[in-house]
Order: structure tokens, then C-alpha cells, then sequence
């Protein structure tokens, strides 16, 4: 009896992450995510290429969009199994997957009203991938599994959740499936994070495994450490005051909104910024901080210590955070400098792209990245440094200063990835699968796990490739 895995997503590019293991007798989807890359946003619209409702479960690594986004279109199409998540992603996703539908919904009326004025149409239907409906009829389906403990999750198959430090309830996934000749295991990282990181726990290495999965997206590079994040934020929101203009920040409402939030309240309680109102222009943010208190559990020792003395990390004087749409278009009205983080972190819908527009123009304005880019995106094209972008369907010259602070990134670095996967080298896997990074990253760490794991056959499988484990 063969056991297949085959690379639906996150192949050679970051988002989008689907694998679909197929053991004989059941068959498992670990994620269930949203392409982002604009050149990728097609596959969100094709047909799922098994019949949804032949998987007996879903699990997902975490809440992040590229990672459960895509949820709704496969219980649409006729899934109807357990979604196996931590509890914290239950709650997340829940929050993730309205969010995501309303946008849409949104975005879809924006664009066939401004297609009905200027006459032409797009590449895609000018209607929602899904409705809050949609969303909707997930959330039944959700089913929290505590960390560290077996659950089953098909026939003969069994899962363990471990933490992965990337966001609030991510996790690595380690099957085990019985087969014929035994069993055989298969870890699937999920995105890796960082050791050391304010408010989140440090992430458990690798379990031994006869195959993995995992993660690139900053195999080839070496983040800021924690210590100068704080500094290198300080500077941006120094001088950006000192030029008159405003500071903002492209922000992904799940972890980084709040790790922006836990900084700058430690740049204000020290006085080494000027205290100016911060404005958290995303309500979905603002309801993520609330399931980060609720599940304080799951944090590292010093958050909770923190909340239990009654001091958030994630809330101080000054701090707005805006729910309405009247609300949002206000704070374009007020003089002087401010702090705004909107989404979507990499510019591709949401609030964000209507503060861009108004402050993008300026040489007084600092659009400050914290976050990674995928290839394709606006965010991406900004940072690379295009002249005029695109927004909200109008060419707006790119004036304000652009800075991008990579310290912040939830991606382990390649020292963390390295980490992770140490114990790997006392037992190395039959296979490696190096996935969730761009082509020059993808090739480059598998070429750098190949001078680690000598025996074990590494890896980037392309988009829609399957393979035989055994």
C-alpha cells in the first residue's frame, strides 16, 4: 500500500500552502491556504483537483491567510471533515476567515463599480472567491487539539501538534500512519519562528521522522537581532517626526501588529520616542489581541506575568484602535505626526491600501515594512523600489521614504531553521522536502540540508508534483 504526498501550494513559492497526503486508506490536506503572489491568485479560483469531499480531515499548521484561506472554497465544494488545529488557531482562524470574506465581498463591489466606469474588465470574476457565508459554515468544523497530545486523524493515522513559535497557536504537525510494514512518520514544519522572541514561546526542534516537510522563506539570510528592532524603530519614528510626516506601517493583524504594538510600548514607557498617537486601524487586530489574553497560556513566561500584573503588553496610552470605516478616513484629517498600522501586510487589499494612497505621495511619510514580501505583491513592489504603483486603480508616484525592517519577521532565520532541524543530523530522514520559499531559497537550503543529512534525499519539489514516500 503506497502512501503519496503531493505539493498543492507553498511549491517553490511561498504562498498557498497545501499538502495532500494520501495514505491508501485516508486522505489528509495539512493546510489549506490563500495564494497571495499576484501572478499565483489564479489558483485560488481553479477547482480543487480531488473531490473535497473524498479528504477525511484538514489540518492546519496555523491562522496566518496563506495557511487557511482557502477553507471556505473547499467546504463549499464539499468537504465536510474535522479541521484539526490548536486551540488558539481555532479561535484565530475564526476571526482570519470573516475578515477575509468581507474583504472580498468589498473588494469585489469596488471593482465592478470602478470596471463599470472605466469600461473594461479584469482577469478574474468581479465577485468574491467567498462569502462570509462561506466562512460561516467552517467554523463548525473546527476541532482544537491540544499541543504534545495524539489525536486520530484517519484511519490509522495519528497526529501530534508542537509548538513552532511563528505565531499565537502555530505549530508544527508529526503524523504517523500504520502501514503494511509498520509505520512510517512524516513532520510537517509548518513556518518555522524564532528562538527568544518578546511574548511567544521558543519553538520545539524537530522530532525525529522518516520524512519531512519544511519551511525556507529565509533560509538564506540572518535576521536583525531582538535588540535592534527596537533601535532601527526608534530612528524611523524620530525622524519621520522630525520631517512632519507620518509613519506607516503595512501590518498582518495576526502577531505582528502586536509585536509592533509590544515595541513601540517599550520605545513610549522608556521616552525614547516622542509620544505620539499610534493608530491600530484594524479590527481584526484589535479582536486577535483579545484571543492573545484569552490564551495567555500559550505564551512565554514573561507575557504572563504581564497580564497577570494587569500590564497588556499589547495596549498604552495613546493607542486607538479603529473599528469603523468613518473612523479609518478621520485620521487622513488630523495634523502632525502619527502611527498607523493597517492591513493587509503585504498590501494586497484591506485598510492599508487607502492610507497608502494618501501618504505614498510624500517625501515627509515613512512607509515602514515589517514583514515579508511575497514576489508579486504591492508591498514587494514598493520595497523593490518601483517608481508609481497601482492603488485602488490609480498610478501614484512613490515619494514617501521607504524602510524595511526585517528583525520583526516571524520566519525563522537560516540559524533558526538550522536549529530546528539539529536533531535531524543524529537520525536523518529517508526525505527532505524543502517548501514555503522562493526558487533561490527553496534550492538553497536544500543544498545546505544535503551537506547535513548525508543519506537523505533532499528536495524543492515544484507545484502540483507528487511523490511516493513508500
Amino acid at each position: 500500500m503506497a502512501i503519496t504526498l503531493r505539493f498543492l501550494g507553498a511549491a517553490r513559492n511561498v504562498t498557498g500552502s497545501r499538502y495532500l497526503l494520501d495514505t491508501g486508506v485516508s486522505r489528509l490536506l495539512i493546510d489549506s491556504g490563500l495564494y497571495q503572489e499576484r501572478d499565483l491568485v489564479g489558483r485560488n479560483w481553479a477547482s480543487f483537483p480531488v473531490e473535497p469531499s473524498s479528504l477525511n480531515a484538514v489540518l492546519l499548521t496555523h491562522a496566518h491567510l496563506d495557511h487557511c484561506g482557502y477553507l471556505p472554497c473547499l467546504v463549499r465544494a464539499g468537504f465536510s471533515g474535522p479541521v484539526f488545529c490548536t486551540p488558539p488557531t481555532a479561535a484565530i482562524a475564526r476571526i482570519v476567515l470573516r475578515d477575509a470574506a468581507r474583504l472580498q465581498e468589498e473588494d469585489a463591489l469596488f471593482k465592478r463599480r470602478r470596471h463599470e466606469r472605466e469600461g473594461r474588465t479584469g482577469p478574474f470574476p468581479v465577485q468574491p472567491l467567498y462569502t462570509a457565508d462561506d466562512a460561516e459554515a467552517c467554523f463548525p468544523l473546527l476541532t482544537p487539539t491540544p499541543y504534545g497530545q495524539p489525536v486520530a486523524v484517519g484511519d490509522g493515522v495519528e497526529a501530534v501538534f508542537l509548538e513552532a513559535g511563528h505565531i499565537l497557536g502555530s505549530a508544527a504537525i508529526r503524523l504517523e500512519a500504520r502501514t503494511n510494514g509498520g509505520r512510517r512518520s512524516i513532520v510537517f514544519s509548518g513556518d518555522i519562528g524564532r528562538w527568544d522572541r518578546p511574548f511567544l514561546r521558543d519553538p520545539e526542534p524537530c522530532p525525529p521522522a522518516d520524512f519531512v516537510v519544511m519551511e525556507s522563506t529565509y533560509a538564506l539570510r540572518r535576521h536583525d537581532k531582538t535588540d535592534r528592532i527596537a533601535e532601527q524603530l526608534a530612528a524611523v519614528i524620530r525622524s519621520t517626526r522630525e520631517r512632519g510626516g507620518n509613519i506607516v506601517i503595512p501590518s498582518f493583524a495576526i502577531e505582528r501588529a502586536q509585536e509592533v504594538l509590544y515595541y513601540l510600548n517599550e520605545l513610549l514607557r522608556e521616552d525614547r520616542v516622542p509620544h505620539l498617537m499610534v493608530f491600530l486601524d484594524s479590527p481584526m487586530a484589535g479582536s486577535v489581541i483579545r484571543v492573545f489574553e484569552e490564551y495567555r497560556d500559550t505564551l512565554d513566561e514573561e507575557a504572563q506575568r504581564m497580564l497577570r500584573d494587569a500590564a497588556s503588553p499589547f495596549r498604552f496610552p495613546g493607542l486607538k484602535i479603529v473599528e469603523s470605516v468613518d473612523d479609518s478616513k478621520a485620521i487622513n484629517h488630523i495634523r502632525g505626526t502619527v502611527v498607523i498600522l493597517a492591513g493587509s501586510g503585504m498590501c494586497t487589499g484591506g485598510r492599508i491600501k487607502h492610507h497608502l494612497s494618501q501618504n505614498i505621495g510624500s517625501k515627509k511619510n515613512t512607509i515602514l515594512f515589517v514583514g515579508y514580501q511575497a514576489r508579486g505583491t504591492l508591498g514587494r513592489l514598493i520595497v523593490d523600489g518601483a517608481p508609481r504603483v497601482r492603488i485602488l486603480g490609480q498610478l501614484r508616484p512613490v515619494r514617501a521614504r521607504i524602510e524595511q525592517i526585517y528583525g520583526f519577521s516571524g520566519h525563522g532565520d537560516q540559524d533558526d531553521l538550522f536549529r530546528w532541524a539539529a536533531a535531524l543530523t543524529q537520525r536523518p530522514p529517508q526525505r527532505l522536502f524543502v517548501t514555503h520559499g522562493e526558487p533561490e531559497m527553496a534550492d538553497g537550503m536544500a543544498t545546505l540540508m544535503r551537506e547535513r543529512l548525508h543519506g537523505t534525499e533532499v528536495t524543492a519539489p515544484a507545484y502540483g508534483e507528487q511523490v511516493e514516500l513508500i
